[in-house]
């Protein structure tokens, strides 16, 4: 038995449980509170025509419940179950969805519906059919069968099935949005302790109001053994009512206690997950009342949080995570303004030629392989980088995050990018593949660093004249038959000791002076 037969099938034992307290709490009403109501001998064809009445309005409260949740359970077959079939149009799952939503009250009603027609017909078509209706014994009938037992049975049903469908809400609404559904019940949890406060005192003052009024009746003109008898049940009676009562009572503030306290339960569960870090889970809203609106709104306010973590995530791709977490701090400033960094520009050897040779899907695959390595070097050292351009990767140290030692990460950034450059290159010849060579210059000054762009897209971009200069330094590489190039103003910010080649000045386009650099041996 799948999930929601089981769930079906616990709804009618359950509903067939209420109306079977309520058939025994009639039984007892007649029997013990007002005899005088059902005080006439009972004849063979009041047994058959009470026989046959059950089990027309058993039939027809089985049809009138199957019929209403005909498109709740092909719903729940066709998207629960995988059964095969046409799927469901987006008015079947509408209809289904709204009267999913009203399952506990259609069973309460169907419920209510069944003991009205109930009193109706042992109160006042037997007794006309029979020739004996009075209007006294009619009504006091109809009000023990109908408001006694068909409240409390009523009640029972409808907070029972609320419990038990409870356990099939959440395959129905996956995403919790029962707020979406239009004409939705709405039952306030206030409007559910009152009426269910209103039925603990209301119907056991009632029965007892009726049984002091009989008895009192039973008194008149009775002579003194028969009162004392009367008084003497009366005692017990009341004493059997209460006990009664006050289990009816709680059971009903169990029920009542039970729909307050596990949404709640299950709401504050999901909250200790989401503080842990837990993202991926969601809680289940089984309720349309304040609870279920407030589990809904954490659910939506889980789905900002999933969606805020997956661009958090995102744009740590393209920055450091300790950057990322700075900038999503607050802690750094995009506004531009001058800063002292350190800029590596890398540039890979022979580019073209390879491209011509080279299938352009494997091209791709390759340059994100190398763009990985290198970009994994450039964060090692809380560096950024800013862009890939073809095959050429700018970064910058020391900015937006300052870094006085700028100079020393980026020298060893470099190194790093030369190392897996090296452990990059052993395994494409595993793979019979041409190794990969690059170039890499490192000058340090001042730059303008901030967001530029337009008013729709902006990037965080470094402009200054120390940019272009270490992008000709990393060009010199080509004439100089060297693989890493620093120059002058870098070598003086270094505090770490590294093996350096002082090079012969050399004169780079743009710049009327001579450029100092230095070979990183």
């Amino acid at each position: 038995m799948n999930a929601s037969s089981a769930v079906w099938a616990r709804i009618r034992n359950v509903t067939t449980a209420g109306n079977l307290l309520g058939a025994i709490l009639t039984f007892f009403y007649f029997r013990f509170i007002d005899q005088s109501a059902q005080n006439r001998p009972v004849h063979w064809r009041e047994i058959a025509f009470s026989v046959v009445a059950f089990g027309v309005l058993a039939a027809v409260g089985y049809a009138i419940s199957r019929r209403w949740s005909r498109p709740v359970l092909q719903y729940q077959a066709r998207e629960g179950m995988s059964t095969s079939g046409p799927p469901v149009s987006e008015r079947e799952a509408s209809v289904a969805r709204r009267r999913a939503l009203l399952v506990p009250y259609a069973v309460a009603g169907i419920t209510a519906l069944g003991w009205v027609f109930a009193g109706m017909i042992w109160g006042v078509l037997w007794p006309w059919l029979a020739g004996i209706l009075e209007v006294t014994t009619a009504l006091r009938t109809i009000f023990g069968i109908t408001i006694v037992a068909g409240s409390v049975a009523t009640a029972f049903c409808f907070l029972a099935v609320e419990s038990e469908w409870r356990h099939a809400l959440p395959a129905l609404f996956p995403r919790g949005d029962v707020s979406a559904v239009p004409g939705a019940p709405r039952l306030p949890v206030r409007i559910r302790l009152l009426g269910i406060f209103l039925l603990i005192s209301v119907i056991p003052l009632a029965i007892l109001g009726v049984l002091a009024y009989t008895r009192a009746l039973a008194l008149v003109g009775a002579d003194a053994p028969t009162a004392a008898a009367t008084v003497d049940s009366l005692r017990a009676l009341t004493v059997f009512v209460l006990a009664v009562g006050i289990l009816a009572a709680a059971g009903l503030a169990i029920f009542a206690a039970h729909s307050v306290a596990d949404p709640l339960q299950q709401l504050r569960e999901a909250m200790a997950a989401v503080g842990r870090g837990q993202l991926d889970r969601t809680c289940p809203v089984v309720a349309t009342d304040e609870i279920g609106a407030v589990t809904e709104g954490f659910n939506h306010m889980l789905e900002g949080l999933r969606e805020r973590e997956a661009i958090r995530e995102t744009f740590g791709q393209y920055v450091s995570r300790e950057i990322r977490d700075e900038i999503l701090a607050g802690r750094v400033s995009f506004d531009g303004q001058l800063e002292e960094v350190s800029i590596l520009f890398a540039d890979l050897r022979n580019f073209t030629p390879w491209v011509e040779q080279t299938a352009p899907r494997e091209v791709v695959r390759d340059l994100n392989g190398y763009f990985t390595e290198m970009d994994a070097a450039v964060r090692g050292q809380r560096g950024l980088v800013l862009q890939f351009i073809g095959d050429e990767i700018e970064a910058v140290f020391g900015a937006p995050l300052r870094a006085p030692d700028h100079a020393d990460r980026a020298v060893a950034a470099a190194v790093e990018m030369r190392r897996r450059l090296n452990d990059l290159n052993v395994r494409r010849a595993q793979a019979g593949k041409p190794p990969l060579q690059n170039g890499i210059g490192i000058h340090s000054g001042t730059v303008l660093a901030g967001n530029i762009g337009s008013a729709e897209r902006s990037t965080y971009a470094l402009v200054g004249d120390a940019v272009n200069l270490a992008s000709r330094i990393q060009g010199l590489n080509k004439e100089l038959g060297t693989d890493i190039l620093l120059s002058e103003e870098t070598r003086r910010r270094l505090t770490r000791t590294v093996a350096l080649e002082a090079l012969p000045a050399v004169r780079v386009k743009g710049k009327s002076a001579e450029v100092s650099v230095h070979r990183l041996v």
